[in-house]
């Protein structure tokens, strides 16, 4: 009796391990990995039939999908664009085993150069205008006031102003309607205003 328990005890260490091992193993063969708001699977070969199931971190399962690795390496790439940002858990299922990644997305950040240029003109009264720039990164805008009868510049400006300004501009001989301005910073994004 003594020894059959051994047997038994032996038998259930070793299933155990085996079951410890197997989930040791699927993590060996996959990945998971976010960048902004793409979720990217990745399956290595030696996983054979798998489901991959997108979850939110409540368990509320938001996508399956069933695989099958063979001889090469499958990436399966997730769009998360129509779902917040934040955590996420990816499951992966095989016959044997199980494993769970957490992954985290983001929103993806614009550099302010590909921003435009907020740059704004506010009629005061006929021979006056107003000219409001704001978020600069750089000091540095070049304003030239340009007739719209024929192009010729009459009249430039540079303003070394951090981050926003406003600034006033009166025409004793030209109407504000006949002019228009070009403002352009020192990162090269430019704006044309008309009255």
């Amino acid at each position: 009796m003594k020894t059959l328990l051994t047997v038994a005890l032996a038998s259930a260490l070793s299933f155990s391990s085996f079951v410890a091992s197997a989930s040791e193993d699927l993590r060996a063969l996959s990945a998971v990995n976010s960048n902004f708001k793409k979720i990217n699977v990745t399956l290595n070969e030696g996983v054979g039939k798998a489901k991959i199931s997108i979850m939110s971190t409540d368990g509320k399962v938001l996508n399956n999908r069933n695989v099958r690795v063979k001889g090469e390496t499958l990436m399966l790439p997730y769009n998360m664009e129509s779902l917040p940002t934040g955590e996420y858990l990816v499951k992966i299922v095989t016959e044997d085993e199980e494993v769970t990644y957490t992954v985290e997305t983001s929103e993806k950040l614009t550099p302010a150069t590909e921003l435009p240029l907020m740059a704004y003109g506010k009629l005061i009264d006929s021979n006056t205008v107003n000219l409001s720039v704001f978020g600069l990164n750089e000091p540095g805008v070049d304003v030239e006031i340009i007739s719209s009868a024929n192009g010729t510049v009459l009249f430039t400006d540079h303003i070394t102003q951090e981050e926003a300004f406003r600034k006033d501009y009166t025409f004793t001989k030209t109407n504000v309607k006949d002019i228009h301005l070009k403002v352009t910073d020192s990162q090269g994004r430019s704006k044309t205003l008309y009255f």
